[in-house]
């Protein structure tokens, strides 16, 4: 497989070309991140790969180290079918959250991603609210994001809900599918050129796992029956994959997500709140708070029925949380910029004297 099937770029050529264009380095996209390792796929072949000492050492964040569909500059040991990853190219996007807990980090669900599955089945998961952040993440990312609503055979009103979906989703394109009764697939195959990377991302039991078995055309992934009692299905997805698919096109499965943290999304939330942010501007005070403030257009919308409550206080809510988010990651940037000089110092130390 060459290159450009794999999803290689003219932003990759030219990094590459001003860099990494010696002898004995190849380009190599990570397909699979193991704890420590990694599956990256070059036109040589799939190898395991581990990061080199020198970059491991340089590495300051969790974002200096690959993700699945990263594309890294790599030497083989091909006689092992084994590499050495020395470098990461730039991104051309990467769909980020904050890692799960209290740790104010990035993580890196996917990189070069062309575009976003947003999946949401159309059964007891259903919630335009999460949808909402979602979108924040995915408009943030640089991909284009499209919506996917799963699981239409135990839905009863597909098109109202897809209608409350739309009401938040301005100018994002909504697919209602079942991979139980395939239908609607074929509209999603058309995202899924050769060369161009998808990746599928929503809450464990959506369907993710089925829906790229039908899209490859035989059962690649494991999948699980839905449960009874709450009608979601298994969480079947351990970790982040880049697959190959038959025809072209790149597909990257990530396991559902219980908690989806913002990640620097300023642009996001402008970009998915454009309703909420053009009435604001419109307030007569600038540092307007929607509150008691006279001429506000936020209330008046409010007030009107023009401005769902739900919708503005996800608004709400979710600027709150980047805020939140920005004070916390200053203090730990500060943090890790002492134990970066920490660190160097130590190694001067262990330096033999000349």
């Amino acid at each position: 497989m060459n290159k450009v099937e794999l999803g290689w770029h003219s932003f990759f050529e030219k990094s590459w070309e001003s860099r990494w264009n010696e002898e004995g380095y190849v380009a190599g996209r990570v397909s699979l991140e193991h704890k420590h390792m990694y599956r990256i796929q070059t036109e040589a072949g799939e190898m395991l790969a581990e990061v080199s000492g020198k970059m491991r050492h340089n590495a300051e964040r969790r974002e200096d180290y690959p993700a699945v569909g990263d594309w890294v500059v790599a030497s083989l040991r091909e006689g092992e079918q084994r590499a050495v990853i020395h470098g990461i190219l730039p991104r051309r996007s990467k769909f980020s959250r904050k890692v799960a807990g209290q740790v104010i980090e990035e993580q890196i669900v996917a990189a070069n991603v062309d575009t976003v599955f947003l999946v949401m089945a159309l059964n007891q998961d259903f919630n335009v609210r999460r949808m909402e952040r979602y979108l924040v993440m995915a408009w943030e990312s640089g991909a284009n994001p499209v919506i996917v609503l799963s699981k239409a055979d135990l839905c009863p009103n597909p098109n109202e809900l897809a209608a409350e979906v739309a009401s938040v989703a301005i100018g994002v394109p909504i697919h209602i599918i079942s991979s139980a009764e395939n239908r609607g697939l074929d509209e999603l195959r058309d995202y899924m050129s050769p060369g161009s990377t998808v990746a599928l991302l929503g809450s464990s039991g959506v369907g993710k796992s089925t829906l790229v078995n039908r899209v490859y055309g035989r059962d690649i992934l494991n999948t699980g029956d839905i449960r009874l009692g709450d009608d979601k299905g298994k969480h079947t997805t351990t970790h982040r994959e880049l697959i190959l698919l038959p025809d072209g096109g790149i597909l990257i499965d990530t396991p559902g997500m219980r908690e989806l943290q913002l990640w620097n999304a300023s642009e996001g939330i402008g970009t998915s709140f454009q309703d909420v942010e053009e009435l604001t501007e419109q307030c007569f005070f600038q540092d307007c708070k929607h509150e008691n403030e006279p001429k506000c257009a936020v209330k008046a919308a409010l007030e009107q029925g023009a401005l769902a409550a739900e919708r503005f206080q996800s608004y709400v809510k979710l600027q709150k949380e980047l805020a939140y988010l920005a004070r916390k990651e200053d203090k730990g940037l500060q943090a890790a910029e002492k134990a970066k000089w920490k660190k160097i110092h130590q190694s001067l130390k262990s330096q033999p004297h000349r």
